[in-house]
């Protein structure tokens, strides 16, 4: 058994200042939709926390892209398209790992190091959420905010009502993202090994063990 430094401090505390952001999002987001059916908090408190909330996540998600920017480990996030054959064919492995392999305890293809922290399955999600959808809904969130005051460029993409079905979609998937990556997130060689490594930094390699080391975080995390 051996330890990895896998997560810096900075993207220790991201993680869990986003994961319990996320939350918070989801279950005011959930009130505010479906006020009729769900009685948490009042439809204004509701919207004061939501709002407060994504706020402190749009802090916090310009602090993690200005960290892995000066640090140059953005690198982790972005597939070597330089070699396309060969990424695709390790997605695939990865892939029969997930969903095969890791139920007849094979051993993962992929280990994670400091440097190479994400499987080639793990860059293109990570990125895509990163790069892409976490940026749309906040600026649909932001639109949301104050309608008026991004009035001409909410017209730009047909109204309020298409920026609304776009917020309320992602908010759709990154609830069940969270499902899914908790339940990643014990596919260890225990179920709280990478919990306990986001609170750490180290992770511990078991290589005798052939179950999961599936590497979550950029995000995380960074993931």
């Amino acid at each position: 058994m051996k330890k990895i430094y896998l997560h810096p401090l900075p993207i220790r505390i991201w993680h869990w200042v986003n994961a319990l952001g996320f939350i918070i999002l989801i279950l005011t987001g959930a009130q505010i939709r479906f006020g009729n059916v769900i009685h948490l908090f009042s439809f204004e408190t509701a919207v004061d926390i939501h709002s407060w909330t994504g706020f402190i996540l749009i802090a916090n998600y310009c602090i993690w892209l200005f960290y892995y920017l000066v640090t140059g480990n953005i690198k982790i996030y972005i597939p070597p398209l330089h070699h396309p054959i060969e990424f695709a064919k390790k997605a695939v492995t990865q892939a029969k790992f997930y969903g095969l392999g890791i139920m007849v305890g094979d051993q993962n293809p992929h280990h994670s190091t400091f440097d190479h922290k994400f499987n080639p399955m793990q860059q293109v999600s990570y990125l895509m959420i990163m790069a892409a959808l976490i940026p749309v809904q906040i600026i649909t969130g932001l639109f949301l905010w104050d309608p008026n005051l991004f009035g001409p460029i909410v017209n730009l993409i047909g109204g309020i009502q298409i920026a609304d079905m776009i917020h309320v979609l992602l908010f759709i998937f990154f609830s069940a993202f969270i499902i899914v990556h908790f339940y990643l997130a014990t596919l260890g060689h225990t179920p709280m090994a990478h919990i306990i490594a986001m609170f750490t930094g180290y992770e511990e390699e078991h290589e005798e063990h052939g179950h999961g080391r599936e590497e979550e975080h950029g995000h995380s995390q960074g993931h």
